[in-house]
């Protein structure tokens, strides 16, 4: 296993301080397909419910990422990237978050005894700042918004490694298991469809990649908000404007590292964006709460971003998924 830069293919050990070639190119994962740590670090993760969800007319799947360990799916790419650190005698991290990734991330580093830090946006809600302090991770909050924490982390590293979850594929890696899992619970089946909130498109890129590996490829339906929607401009081919605060902060990503993977993921995979306004969003989150399901509003984008995509309607057997990225406790 080796990390391998996307643009001049130069070879990284998994355990370099480097978290991008110097060539400026990001790093990708070369490894053995089956490949799987041994496990020396586990909170209980596993198999997550998906449960039938009605709109309308309209029929989907919810899986519910909030029943996680740290109540997100990012528990996924903690578990992967912190058992692999603890193979390669890592035992010191530092990474930025704007809440769900920093949480899971200083969770697993916690049971792994491997010290963290979090650098934080300063106006990181306060259920989510506790959660992270919680875990004993230290934490650096930084003026600016989560690009600046981004900036800020990497100035003044030292000698920690950068447990990045959108630098290291480590992470990625990890979400995969979400493909996997969603294609046993179908009984061995790919879904038609999974609509997916993006950001930093860890969940995206995650699911591609699953899915790449068992055979199929379901359409991906990408969803972001109307005030930040850099993926969505760049998919349509349309003129950046100017981003804003959205309610749906975990995706709340001005300039995402990883957007020119995205933009092959989903065109490989027949794949589309769509963006809704906060207001959707807040509706959306409403009627799963109404029916039992409290999500954080980023989960209740993908349900916006669906029922806008299907607003014509959809084959009654086409099978839907949307995952629920994160319990409504995240606020």
């Amino acid at each position: 296993m080796y990390f391998y830069c996307e643009k001049c293919k130069k070879k990284y050990a998994p355990n370099s301080h480097a978290y991008q070639c110097e060539c400026g190119g990001l790093f990708r994962l070369h490894h053995d397909i089956g490949d799987i740590p041994a496990e020396t670090v586990s909170l209980g993760e596993g198999v997550t419910p998906m449960v039938p969800f009605r709109s309308g007319k309209l029929d989907f799947l919810l899986k519910l990422e909030g029943s996680q360990p740290t109540g997100s799916f990012k528990d996924r790419g903690a578990h992967r990237l912190v058992n692999e650190l603890c193979k390669l005698g890592i035992k010191k991290i530092a990474l930025d978050s704007a809440g769900n990734a920093g949480a899971a991330i200083a969770a697993y580093a916690a049971a792994a005894d491997i010290a963290c830090e979090v650098y934080v946006p300063a106006d990181i809600s306060k259920e989510k700042l506790e959660q992270i302090t919680a875990y004993g991770a230290k934490i650096h909050k930084v003026a600016g918004g989560r690009m600046q924490a981004c900036a800020t982390v990497k100035q003044k590293l030292g000698d920690a490694y950068y447990a990045s979850h959108v630098y290291n594929p480590l992470f990625i890696e990890g979400v995969k298991t979400l493909a996997y899992e969603t294609y046993e619970q179908l009984g061995r089946k790919v879904p038609d469809f999974v609509v997916v909130p993006v950001g930093n498109g860890t969940l995206l890129l995650g699911l591609y990649l699953g899915f790449m590996e068992i055979g199929r490829l379901p359409q991906i339906v990408a969803v972001q908000s109307t005030k930040c929607a850099p993926l969505y401009e760049a998919f349509h081919g349309l003129e950046p404007l100017k981003k804003q605060q959205t309610a749906a902060q975990a995706i709340r990503i001005e300039h995402p590292k990883r957007q020119l993977e995205m933009l092959k993921a989903l065109k490989n995979c027949n794949g589309d964006v769509v963006v809704v306004p906060d207001e959707e969003i807040m509706e959306a989150q409403q009627r799963l709460g109404s029916k039992g399901l409290y999500v954080e509003l980023t989960s209740a984008a993908a349900l916006a971003g669906a029922e806008k995509y299907f607003q014509g309607g959809k084959p009654d057997n086409y099978r839907v998924v949307l995952p629920m990225t994160a319990t409504g406790l995240k606020r």
